[in-house]
């Protein structure tokens, strides 16, 4: 069982429509003894950094996150929670969980695409991921392929956190993290069968932790 994190966020019911078409068995909850149980928690997110700590920190949720973390369960991190895993967010103003060393900052209408023309803020639209390190998510996954985003800002971790990185504007993060613990500025859940193959690999990789315990 993967437990998607409940927290008024947004987002979950896709994640878990995603889910359900791999057949991989979900849970949408707060509840801390059913994401104690799950052999994994994803961590997905739409809407504003400061609102989605509001409610962590008033919920409780943010002891939760890290407890999962300090465990050394896997976790999953999707858009906006891929964000507030980090030290800081720009937008607004926000103390985030501080679980990856970094911050979030924001595209600047000031950034030209590829042809020299003002990028469009939010960046929305399909875009590839550049791994500058292996990670067992991307197993099987064409390095051709491309994932859906849709955000103003971006991750900024420390460099050895850096997994992934997309070009829009600049060259940004959008994978980071490390083994079972991973964050995507990219919704998987809305990328087709490339972002259903991560979901897949992220649950393969639940499964043999479970195993190893």
């Amino acid at each position: 069982m993967l437990a998607i994190l409940e927290y008024k966020a947004g987002n979950q019911t896709s994640v878990r429509r995603a889910l359900d078409h791999l057949e991989i068995p979900n849970i949408i909850t707060a509840d801390p003894e059913k994401i104690a149980e799950a052999k994994g928690l994803i961590f997905p997110g739409v809407g504003a950094a400061g609102s989605a700590m509001d409610e962590l920190l008033a919920t409780g949720l943010d002891q939760v996150i890290k407890d999962h973390v300090a465990a050394d369960k896997p976790l999953l991190g999707i858009c906006v929670g891929c964000q507030i895993l980090l030290d800081y967010s720009v937008e607004n103003d926000t103390e985030a969980l501080g679980i990856v060393p970094g911050e979030c900052v924001m595209f600047q209408p000031t950034m030209k695409d590829e042809s020299g023309d003002p990028i469009r803020i939010p960046h929305m639209g399909w875009n590839k991921v550049n791994l500058v390190k292996d990670c067992v998510l991307f197993d099987g996954v064409d390095p051709d392929s491309e994932f859906y985003f849709v955000h103003s800002y971006f991750p900024n971790p420390k460099e050895k956190y850096v997994i992934g990185t997309t070009r829009y504007g600049l060259t940004f993060c959008s994978v980071h993290g490390g083994p079972g613990l991973w964050a995507t500025q990219f919704h998987p859940e809305k990328s087709g069968r490339p972002g259903l193959q991560v979901l897949k690999n992220f649950y393969r990789y639940c499964q043999e932790e479970a195993r190893a315990e």
